[in-house]
């Protein structure tokens, strides 16, 4: 982290910025997934319901994510940003109040479109503020956040359920969703607009050239936008399949108690900050690219071990750290990654349509992993839909090209004869 010292004030301040809502929204929307065995419970919901509690979110996501990417190209990232993170908070916190499934439902709807405006425009915030150089480990390190926000949410769920009675702990998981909204001030006072943003918005405007937020299908970009697009849904779907059921799995066929799920989750939280920040230096070391492919073989690798090898319990709390580590590090490039592969001018556009659209597609694979256990095992569900995602992230990723050192500036004049 030395890179850390040689960030400027504005590049500090937007990082932390970005760690912090990065954290936040992880508790956010991981709360769900230890809720979902007591959901079943209570209410006497089937796997495939649960499945379809956690696809919705993802699925509007993907909306929310292209949307708001629409919106930080023509209004700013910042405003943008700060809707998107009061959007998610509210519906957050309104979950906690749900009276039936149908009441989740909606809200869960609703709290995906401002969970993927969040991660597109901030991402995006955060790429073009950083400088190139320090680029790739900063947006990768900013993904650790999402590992923080997991492993407040696994201590939340051991302690409620230790202490309070079943049909009140999962709910007090949701109500305290309320603090991201306090991020906001933050941003207000301390995030800027990138420079960058301000100069393609100031050419625009004196040329009176207005791109169409379907540009990144033009036939200069639709073969990036749709490479992008498949690469993501292969990431998230491997990544989704695994972390929404993983607690239902190590409760309901490892049989492990509450405090034993919370624990081994721990170390797999564990894992997966620790895979952050080695993705995040070595996307600026080796590349987007090349830390993509490295991470995917050892995700394919770890999940099978986990999920098809009859472990026993220690083995299992073992296998657990280098699964975090796989499962997670792969992300920590994509962002960069996102960013430098579109032009400012439809920069979060093209950003939010590929990582939101690979999100949406990824939202598949809980249901049809809830879908499948109820014929074969969770494990086996989990094996299949994850590994086959793995192998399409490999083979995507030898389409693209490797951006490390690329300006922001580089297609600046791309779009001007249209």
């Amino acid at each position: 982290m030395s890179w850390y010292s040689d960030l400027n004030r504005t590049e500090k301040r937007t990082f932390i910025a970005a760690f912090g809502g990065w954290a936040l929204d992880a508790l956010d929307f991981m709360v769900f997934t230890f809720v979902i065995a007591t959901l079943m419970h209570l209410w006497g919901i089937s796997k495939a319901e649960a499945g379809m509690l956690g696809t919705v979110t993802l699925l509007f996501s993907a909306i929310g994510g292209w949307c708001a990417g629409i919106l930080a190209d023509r209004y700013g990232r910042v405003k943008v940003l700060q809707i998107t993170i009061i959007w998610f908070t509210v519906c957050t916190v309104l979950i906690g109040f749900a009276q039936n499934v149908e009441q989740i439902f909606v809200l869960r709807a609703l709290q995906g479109l401002g969970f993927g405006g969040e991660w597109a425009v901030g991402s995006v915030l955060m790429g073009e503020i950083i400088r190139s150089e320090h680029r790739g480990k900063a947006v990768g390190t900013v993904q650790s956040g999402w590992a923080v926000g997991w492993g407040i949410a696994a201590l939340l769920y051991t302690a409620a359920f230790s202490f309070l009675p079943e049909n009140y702990a999962w709910r007090a998981m949701f109500w305290v969703g309320v603090i991201p909204a306090l991020l906001v001030v933050y941003i207000r006072k301390h995030v800027p607009e990138p420079e960058v943003f301000k100069k393609t918005q100031a050419s625009q405007a004196k040329s009176a050239n207005k791109i169409s937020a379907w540009a990144i299908f033009s036939p200069k970009m639709i073969k990036t936008t749709l490479l992008a697009a498949i690469l993501c849904s292969g990431i998230q779907g491997g990544y989704y399949a695994i972390t929404t059921w993983l607690p239902t799995f190590l409760k309901t066929e490892r049989h492990l108690s509450v405090i034993g799920t919370g624990g081994y989750l721990i170390v797999i939280i564990t894992g997966s900050f620790i895979g952050y920040l080695i993705g995040a230096y070595l996307t600026d070391r080796i590349g987007r690219r090349a830390n993509i492919l490295v991470f995917t073989l050892l995700s394919g690798i770890s999940v099978y071990l986990y999920t098809q090898i009859e472990l026993t319990n220690t083995q299992m709390l073992f296998m657990g750290f280098p699964l975090g580590i796989a499962a997670s590090g792969i992300f920590s490039g994509v962002g960069a990654y996102l960013t430098e592969l579109f032009p400012t001018a439809i920069r979060a556009t093209g950003q939010g349509f590929a990582y939101n659209f690979g999100r949406g597609v990824g939202a598949l694979f809980p249901t049809l992993v809830g879908y499948i256990s109820q014929s074969h095992n969770l494990a086996y569900a989990i094996g299949l839909f994850a590994g086959s995602a793995y192998i399409v992230v490999f083979f995507t990723a030898l389409l693209l090209p490797e951006t490390k050192g690329r300006h922001l500036d580089w297609g600046d004049d791309l779009f001007k004869k249209e």
